[in-house]
C-alpha cells in the first residue's frame, strides 16, 4: 500500500502496518521526510508514483498541507477501485477534498497522538478509534477499511462508527472548549498560589507536575468520571461533590455552544485556511505572547527539582 506523506502520524502508521505484514511505500517530495522514512526501512519515492503502484492510498499529511499535496501529487494517479485513506475527518468535513465518485473513500482515525498509536500496537494495549466508510465505489469499502483498521491496530480498543464531519467537529470542540478551558484553569491557579505565597514548585506539583491530575484523568478512561472519583479518598470526593455547582455558571454553556456553532458553520475552517496562507502569522503571535509567561521559569525549575530526584540507573 502507499502511504503518502511521512508526518509523524504517518510514521506510527507505517511501522505498525508493516509489522502486520503489509508492504508499505512511502510517497512523499519531502526530502528530509523521505530520507527519515529510508533510515527506518521504507521505500521511499514520489507521492504520485506511490500512488500509482498501489490502490490502497493512505493520506497522512497534516490536515493544513493536506488539500495542496492531494491536488497536485495525488488526484491525477487516481483509477478506478482505488481506496482512499484518511486519518482526519477534517478536508472531507469542510470541503476541502472531494474524492472522485469512482474512489473508495474511508477515514480512520485512531484517538490520541500518534506516540500513543505506536505505544498501543507495540504493547497490545487497547487503542480507540473512529471509523466511517463515506464512499463506497467498490461495494468492498467496509471490509477494506476494517481490515486496514485493524492492520494499524485501531481496532485493539473498539472502533466507534461516525462520520467525517463527525469526527472533525468532536475532535475541534474539544481542541477549542476543554483543552483552553484546562490551560487557562491551571495557569490562573498557579499563579495564584504564588502570589499568596506559597512556593511555586510545590504548586505546579500539586496542579500538574506530579502526574496526579494525568493518572485521575487515566482512571476516568478506564472507569468512567464517576467510577474513577469513586477510587479516590473521601475527601476528595467530598470536596469535589460539595463544590461542584459553584461552577456551573451558564456563561460557560453559551461559550461551549457558541465554540460548537463556529466548528459546525465552517468559521472556524475558513478562519484557519486564512491563518496558513497567512504563513500562522497569528499563530507565531500567540505562541510568542504565551511564552512570556513567568509561570514558564517556576515551571522549568520544578521540572529540573523532579528530574535531579528520581533515581538514575543503577540506584
Amino acid at each position: 500500500m502507499a502511504l503518502l506523506g511521512y508526518s509523524e502520524l504517518g510514521s506510527a502508521a507505517a511501522h505498525n502496518l508493516r509489522e502486520s505484514g503489509l508492504t508499505v511505500v512511502v510517497g512523499t517530495d519531502d526530502v528530509r521526510a523521505a530520507d527519515q522514512a529510508r533510515m527506518a526501512g521504507f521505500e521511499a519515492t514520489a507521492a504520485t508514483d506511490a500512488a500509482l503502484r498501489s490502490p490502497i492510498l493512505l493520506l497522512a499529511e497534516p490536515d493544513e498541507r493536506l488539500p495542496a499535496f492531494y491536488f497536485e501529487q495525488i488526484a491525477p494517479a487516481l483509477r478506478v477501485g482505488d481506496t482512499l485513506v484518511f486519518l482526519s475527518g477534517y478536508c472531507l468535513a469542510f470541503g476541502l477534498i472531494e474524492p472522485p465518485p469512482f474512489v473508495d473513500t474511508v477515514l480512520i482515525a485512531p484517538r490520541g497522538s500518534a506516540a500513543a498509536l505506536r505505544r498501543a500496537y507495540q504493547s497490545g494495549t487497547r487503542s480507540p478509534s473512529f471509523i466511517a466508510v463515506e464512499q463506497d465505489s467498490s461495494g468492498k469499502a467496509w471490509q477494506r477499511a476494517l481490515a486496514l483498521a485493524h492492520a494499524l491496530g485501531a481496532l485493539r480498543g473498539g472502533a466507534l462508527e461516525v462520520t467525517a464531519q463527525q469526527e472533525a467537529e468532536l475532535r475541534l470542540f474539544v481542541q477549542q472548549t476543554i483543552l483552553p478551558s484546562l490551560h487557562h484553569l491551571l495557569t490562573a491557579a498557579a499563579e495564584l498560589l504564588i502570589r499568596e505565597g506559597y512556593p511555586p514548585e510545590a504548586s505546579l506539583l500539586e496542579l500538574y507536575l506530579s502526574g496526579e491530575l494525568a493518572s485521575l484523568l487515566d482512571e476516568s478512561a478506564q472507569h468512567g468520571l464517576l467510577g474513577a472519583l469513586e477510587r479516590t479518598s473521601s475527601v476528595t470526593q467530598y470536596s469535589l461533590l460539595s463544590r461542584l455547582e459553584r461552577f456551573t455558571d451558564a456563561k460557560l454553556i453559551r461559550l461551549l455552544e457558541n465554540a460548537l456553532d463556529e466548528i459546525r458553520g465552517g468559521k472556524f475552517a475558513q478562519e484557519w485556511s486564512s491563518e496558513c496562507l497567512n504563513g500562522t502569522a497569528r499563530l507565531n503571535a500567540l505562541r510568542a505572547k504565551r511564552a512570556t509567561l513567568a509561570l514558564w521559569r517556576h515551571e522549568a525549575r520544578a521540572r529540573q527539582m523532579r528530574a535531579s530526584a528520581m533515581p538514575s540507573e543503577g540506584d
